[in-house]
């Protein structure tokens, strides 16, 4: 497909997905979600590549994650190939890839970008990377991968406080608390990256196949609790609760949900 909000490249065995949306801070539409996927897809196929970089556009974000002017204005993450929000199909190909996959934090990983970061193999972050869930403040949530795999990383108690008060984390927290495995300065973070991906492309690539599966397989069963959880999401996103989540975002102010603390107190 015809790229427009990704950019693809491969150099000397590193393929490089870049999303290019930085007037959005990388943050994905329907569309955007396509051309990952399809990337993905293309880096599996392709003979040449050994390791795959997952980054951001620019030094503002690395990805914001789901576009919420997209949403506010349309009510969904717009128009997509197949007709539906393959979201979870990304997910599922960054874990599938049977090769190494790096994220390349260039600034915000928030939301559901931050979700992507998660799902890599690998985390080298900028310096001036920030980290950090906003679903609860705009009407959403990932409750499969975007939790169970965060709270693997940083444990129970830090998981929850991530999930729950929507704060952002300096890169040094992250590093200190697991969450990424590097820290370097933003000038050296794609020379950073080809160096870890030229150690590892001097691996066996069959043997990294089996590690990453092997890593992957104590943690298959979020894939089911995953969409569990998305369709629920689906049920939610079209209620008065979740619409005040996009409403404030979109108004840029606070939410207002206390009338609705007597739904979940039943």
């Amino acid at each position: 497909m015809a790229l427009e909000d990704v950019r693809y490249e491969v150099e000397q065995g590193l393929a490089w997905i870049t999303i290019d949306r930085p007037e959005r801070l990388n943050a994905f539409r329907a569309r955007t979600v396509d051309e990952l996927v399809a990337c993905f897809k293309r880096a599996w196929a392709d003979g040449s590549v050994g390791v795959v970089c997952l980054t951001g556009a620019g030094d503002r974000a690395f990805c914001a994650g789901g576009d919420q002017k997209q949403r506010a204005e349309t009510g969904d993450y717009g128009p997509s190939e197949s007709g539906l929000f393959e979201v979870i199909g990304l997910h599922r190909v960054i874990r599938d890839i049977p090769k190494p996959v790096i994220a390349a934090v260039n600034g915000l990983a928030i939301g559901g970008g931050h979700v992507l970061h998660v799902l890599c193999d690998l985390t080298i972050a900028a310096d001036h990377a920030r980290f950090g869930q906003n679903g609860p403040r705009v009407g959403s949530f990932d409750a499969g991968f975007g939790t169970g795999l965060l709270v693997r990383a940083v444990g129970e108690k830090r998981a929850r406080e991530i999930w729950y008060l929507c704060r952002q984390y300096d890169a040094a927290t992250a590093e200190r608390w697991g969450l990424v495995n590097a820290v370097v300065p933003a000038a050296e973070l794609r020379d950073t990256v080809r160096g870890w991906a030229d150690e590892m492309l001097a691996m066996s690539p069959t043997a990294l196949r089996f590690l990453k599966q092997s890593f992957n397989a104590d943690s298959e069963h979020l894939m089911g609790t995953g969409q569990v959880a998305f369709s629920g999401l689906h049920v939610f996103g079209g209620s008065e609760e979740a619409r005040e989540g996009v409403t404030a975002f979109a108004e840029k102010r606070q939410p207002s949900f206390d009338r609705y603390r007597g739904d979940v107190s039943v």
